[in-house]
């Protein structure tokens, strides 16, 4: 019998399982949308408890399609969005509050603050990164900042931080493994690219427990398994990836100077720098695309925030739109946008300005504007 692999896509806006066979052909699919939480202008949260059991409604959709034998789906791989940060109780596994998404700028205030007092070049030299509400490391400080009591209980060893790939391993394996991989560790603001550790310099200025973090583990092998009462077997988790670097990688990326880019919820292009981190003079980011066998793979990155959420935006702000798919046909109905431009800065602009003020803006309408 063939061998197969499931393979979990925990983006932005929605949730994915797709099964693999060995030969690399997927052979069944789900995927389903979450709430995209907006408390207030530019800060943007998701429920962690609804992507959980989303992306568990999906894996055993595609399982249940698929028709293959349990035992015959020998691992599970995940990739996920990055830097959004969830902070959860660890003897319970019951998130403290919201995650706060990667797209948020509730700590841009916090960042600017931190780069006032002189840390930016610090923080560049080791993590690759520029200093921005992007990353995970200010929304850790900025959950803890707002309840004394998370605080405490943070410094007391009861709660655990992790990007969206160690909830879901931790949900997994019912509590067993708190990891993540080398790519998503470099997203945090807090890891030390070149040592390949936790950075205690940097731990100290974010104000956050050592105790919070995951162990950091490869990319590619076998970290725990799957609590058996999820599908009825347990499979192996044997690989994870933040979403763009495992587009890289996918992609085939594999020589210094290979390039891909993605248009999903934003557009990440990242180039293979190979065994040596570049740091760029135009504000790219520098960070580790994957590590394997103890060994990391260095990629440049251009991100931009915002591109398929255009879409999202058009339908469910705006309602111009009942479903995305409904963009082709608009668009092929005009030859071009007659001078209108937008610019959708919605949460800021990311690379190469990193202006966290910036904000969408519709230039170009006349009089011949039309819906």
């Amino acid at each position: 019998m063939a061998q197969h692999v499931l393979a979990l896509d925990q983006g932005t806006t929605s949730c994915r399982s797709i099964l693999f066979r060995e030969d690399g052909v997927a052979i069944a699919r789900a995927q389903q949308e979450f709430e995209q939480i907006l408390p207030s202008p530019g800060h943007v949260e998701h429920d962690p408890d609804e992507i959980w059991e989303t992306q568990l409604k999906t894996a055993r959709e595609v399982l249940q399609s698929s028709g293959v034998e349990l035992a015959d789906v020998k691992a599970i791989g995940i990739t996920n969005q990055r830097e959004t940060t969830v902070i959860w109780d660890r003897r319970t596994g019951q998130p403290v509050q919201n995650a706060i998404v990667w797209q948020s700028r509730i700590t841009s205030e916090l960042c600017q603050e931190i780069a006032d007092q002189g840390h930016v070049q610090t923080i560049r030299d080791k993590t690759g990164l520029l200093l921005d509400a992007y990353f995970s490391a200010s929304k850790i400080k900025y959950v803890l900042d707002q309840d004394e009591s998370l605080r405490r209980r943070a410094e007391a060893g009861e709660l655990c931080f992790g990007t969206i790939d160690s909830f879901l391993i931790w949900k997994l394996t019912g509590g067993e493994r708190h990891v993540t991989d080398y790519s998503n560790a470099s997203r945090t603001l807090l890891f030390n690219i070149h040592e390949l550790t936790w950075d205690s310099e940097l731990l100290e200025l974010f104000d956050v427990p050592a105790s919070m973090l995951p162990e950091v583990v490869d990319s590619s092998g076998v970290v725990g398994h799957s609590d058996a009462s999820l599908f009825g077997v347990s499979i192996p988790i044997s690989g994870i990836a933040g979403d763009q670097q495992a587009a890289t990688f996918g992609q085939a990326c594999f020589q210094v100077g290979d390039v891909k880019n993605t248009y999903g919820t934003g557009s990440f292009i990242l180039m293979n720098t190979g065994a040596s981190p570049v740091q760029s003079k135009n504000n790219l980011l520098t960070t580790i695309g994957w590590g394997i066998d103890g060994k990391v793979t260095y990629c440049l990155e251009g991100a931009v925030f915002i591109a398929g959420a255009v879409v999202q935006w058009l339908r469910d702000g705006l309602g111009l739109i009942e479903n995305s798919a409904d963009v082709e046909a608009l668009t092929s109905e005009v030859e071009d946008s007659g001078g209108v431009e937008l610019v959708p800065a919605f949460v800021g602009l990311g690379a190469p300005h990193w202006d966290p003020d910036a904000r969408g803006t519709i230039i170009g309408i006349t009089r011949g504007t039309t819906k």
